[in-house]
C-alpha cells in the first residue's frame, strides 16, 4: 500500500513554517537559511521562550491546532523546524 502523503508535502510544510518564523519574528535571514534539523530554542536558531510563544500563537491560528504552554511535549514539538512540521502535519485541522 502506497503512502498517501507525498514526500514533498513535509518539505513544503517546513518551508511554509520557516516563512512564518521569519515573518512573525522579524528574523534577519531568509526562510531557506533555516536548517530544518537545527534546534529552534537556545543554541541553533537562538530563539527564546517569548519567541516560542509567538510561534505557537501564529502556528495555532494558521493551522487550527492547539499548542499549550503547559504541554509536556513542547520540548519535542519545538525541538526543530522539522519536529514542529511533523506535529503540525499530524494534528492540523486546516
Amino acid at each position: 500500500m502506497a503512502d498517501q502523503t507525498p514526500p514533498a508535502s513535509s518539505e513544503a510544510l517546513e518551508a511554509e513554517l520557516a516563512q512564518l518564523l521569519v515573518s512573525s519574528l522579524n528574523l534577519e535571514m531568509a526562510p531557506d537559511e533555516i536548517d530544518p534539523a537545527e534546534p529552534l530554542y537556545g543554541e541553533g536558531l537562538g530563539l527564546d521562550s517569548i519567541d516560542i510563544l509567538e510561534i505557537a500563537l501564529v502556528v495555532s491560528k494558521r493551522y487550527g491546532i492547539e499548542l499549550r504552554a503547559d504541554d509536556d511535549d513542547n520540548k519535542r514539538i519545538f525541538a526543530s523546524l522539522r519536529s514542529l512540521g511533523q506535529h503540525v502535519q499530524s494534528t492540523r485541522t486546516r
